[in-house]
This record gives structure tokens, sequence and C-alpha cells, in this order.
């Protein structure tokens, strides 16, 4: 009953380098760096397949923290804010700790959101993320070398008054060679990769939910480091433009963001904020990034249900709470208080909004692979997987 649209992109035989070639190293970049900050956590895991290496923290709820194609001595593709991790203190709003795959709930904004208290208004000032996806530990039911299982029971309450009892099971896999053979279709000899999928289940444990009183979706959010040479790439279907939201923060200046040939160019360098929402009828179910500075092309992928609707996030009460976005893409800069969360940009999915009785579960699966090498060996795989060179992009 559900249609799946996974985009294939398979057959993939990689050469790993044994140190890094092409990135701009430095210290606080590694990920040896990141995993001896957080390597003495107890609710930390390593997946290892070689030099392939995903690190996770279950204090930080499950969230995939950072990756490497190249080992320790490689370039660590997940923003992590150091000094708030290493301060040990909790803030207001939202504790950007980072890390490359994070899980949320929607909606964001609205009369059904969960970030947002009743009667307060949609400004920075009231948004308040919820500690069950802030601050709580995501318990480790069991983890190999390949593979880390978490659990969480919670409840939480939404802008209108409902209340969501649910549980949730997260699965973080590092992809093996055969099974990115099943993902991937573009040749990568001569560069490095690594590549990791997370499942994630919801189920309703409470009450049936129903759409006049708002439901929950899985919303997985992925910090990035920025640079001022890095892209977001977004295809879309031509012909819905119009369908596009460009104005989550404030319409997104014609300077960073081009709209040309069905491929969507956001610059992301973390010097303006803006937001961008990619709906069902816009939507080709991939994003990725290039960082020109750094030789680092990052794909995303994920599950896309095109006969469901999706939770609306805009700050206001909504006409149609059902009609947002699949896909969104996030560059970060000063917020309304004139403060900033890092120098990140973050790439996002959602399921779709689903009421489900109780006892039934919501499932939302992502992939997400880093490929880093020369840009010529870059850049055959860009124009295969988007049809573009990368010598044409706006910021490099």
């Amino acid at each position: 009953m559900k249609a799946h649209y996974f985009l294939i992109l398979a057959g993939l035989m990689a050469c790993q380098p044994s140190k890094p070639s092409n990135t701009a190293m430095n210290p606080e970049n590694s990920f040896g760096y990141d995993y001896d900050l957080l390597k003495n956590d107890p609710t930390t895991v390593l997946l290892k397949h070689g030099n392939q290496q995903v690190l996770i923290v279950g204090k930080y709820q499950a969230r995939v923290m950072t990756s490497s194609s190249q080992g320790e001595e490689g370039f660590s593709y997940g923003w992590i804010n150091h000094e708030l991790i290493k301060s040990g203190k909790l803030g207001p709003h939202m504790n950007a700790f980072g890390g490359e795959e994070r899980f949320w709930l929607g909606p964001e904004g609205g009369q059904f959101s969960v970030y947002f208290q009743q009667g307060d208004p949609f400004t920075f000032e009231h948004w308040q993320t919820p500690e069950i996806i802030d601050t709580e530990t995501y318990p480790l039911v069991k983890s190999d070398s390949q593979k880390a299982l978490f659990h969480k029971d919670f409840e939480i309450e939404n802008y209108s008054g409902t209340k969501f009892k649910v549980s949730l099971d997260r699965e973080i896999k590092l992809l093996s060679d055969s099974e990115a053979k099943t993902y991937l279709q573009i040749p990568l000899e001569g560069i490095s990769w690594v590549g990791y999928q997370t499942d994630n289940v919801l189920k309703n444990t409470g009450q049936d939910w129903s759409k006049s009183t708002g439901v929950l979706s899985i919303w997985l959010l992925g910090m990035m480091k920025a640079s001022d040479q890095n892209t977001i790439l977004i295809p879309y279907q031509k012909g819905q433009e119009a369908a596009i939201n460009a104005a989550y923060f404030g319409q997104i200046p014609a300077d960073r963001l081009i709209k040309k040939e069905g491929l969507l160019y956001f610059k992301a360098d973390a010097n303006s904020r803006g937001k961008l929402g990619i709906p069902p009828k816009a939507l080709v179910p991939l994003a990725a990034s290039y960082d020109a500075a750094n030789h680092i092309l990052t794909i995303l992928q994920f599950d896309y249900y095109g006969d469901q609707e999706y939770v609306n996030s805009m700050w206001e009460i909504q006409e149609n709470p059902f009609q947002g976005d699949a896909l969104n893409a996030y560059n970060d800069g000063k917020n309304d208080t004139g403060t900033q969360m890092g120098k990140f940009y973050e790439l996002e999915s959602s399921s779709p909004a689903i009421a489900l009785a109780h006892g039934q579960s919501l499932r939302h699966v992502q992939r997400t692979f880093h490929l880093e090498g020369s840009e010529e060996k870059l850049d055959q795989v860009c124009q295969k997987l988007l049809g573009i060179k990368l010598v044409d992009l706006p910021w490099r």
C-alpha cells in the first residue's frame, strides 16, 4: 500500500587511500580529534570496518556524531560543537552538540508543533527543543562493530495540547561493500568513501492519533561543516519551482540560491540563516553537497512515500498543516537574537504524517554517503548522479 521510492544507485567498487589526500586538514578537523573528545563517554559506540568509521553517542539521543572514510587521521565529516561538549553546560532553546545525523520529531511550527507551548508566539525567543530530542540519553540495546540498536520510550505534548505516548527503535548500520552495491551505481575506484544507514521506527503506545489534533513525524537532520566553497545540491521536478519554500526565515537572497534546470544550488557557508523546503510534488528523493575546499561530495538518500502527506513546520498557525516538506536544507547564520549556533549546514529528510492507531508504527530510513578524492574523480560521480560538472558550480 505504501510506495517506497528509494533512489537506486548500485554497484560500488571503492579504493581506500591509506591517508588523507585532498582535505585542508587541521587537528580539529580530524576524526581522531572527535573520537578522543567522545570516546570516554560510556554511551559512545564506534562502528568500524577498516578506515570506514562511524561515531555514535547514546547520551546525545543516539545521534551519529561524525564519520570518516580514512580512519582517525581522516577528515571528520560531521560538525561537532567542541566548546559546548567540553563545557558540560546546557543552554536554552537547543543544545547544538552537533552531529551529522540526529533524530528529531516534526512538526516544528504550527498548531501541532512540539517546539512551542500553547499560546506562545512563533519566535526564536519562545522556540524550545523538547528534552527528549535534546538532552535525554537513548539506551543502547545491543551493538557490534557494524551496527548499534537504541531504544527509548517517552511521552510528548503538542501546541494544541495533544499528548503522545510512543516508543522509538533506532538502528545505525555501517554499510558494507555489498550493501553499498544495492544503493550506489557509480564506479568509485580511487575514491575513499564511508556510508551508513539509520532505520528509525516510531510506535504509538498510547491513544489513537487523529490529524484533527495533530500527529508526529520522524525528522532526521545532519549537521555538516560549512565552508565558503560549499554548495548544497538538490534536484527537483522541473516545472515545480513555485512549490519550493525558500522563506522559512525570510526569503533566501537570489545570490545565495539559484534554481536552474531542475537543480537547486544553495550556498552553505554558515554566513546567512536560511532554509529550503521541498514538498512531495517537487521532490526527487536525493540531496547532495560539494565542498570544493576539501574535495568532499556528500550524498543523502531516504525513504519517500509518494502517496502520503507531510507535516508543515512553518512558524505560524497554518491553514494547511499537512502540506509540508519531505526534504529540507538549512544554512546557519545569525538568528533573531543576533547569535549563531555554529558554522554548519544541514541536509534533512522526514517521514510522512500518518495517524497511527494504538500499536501501529511509522518507519523512516535514511542513508548518508561521504565521498572524498580528486576533483576529477568526484566530477565523474557528480555528472552521473546530478548531470552537472563541478567546474560549473557557482561557489568554488
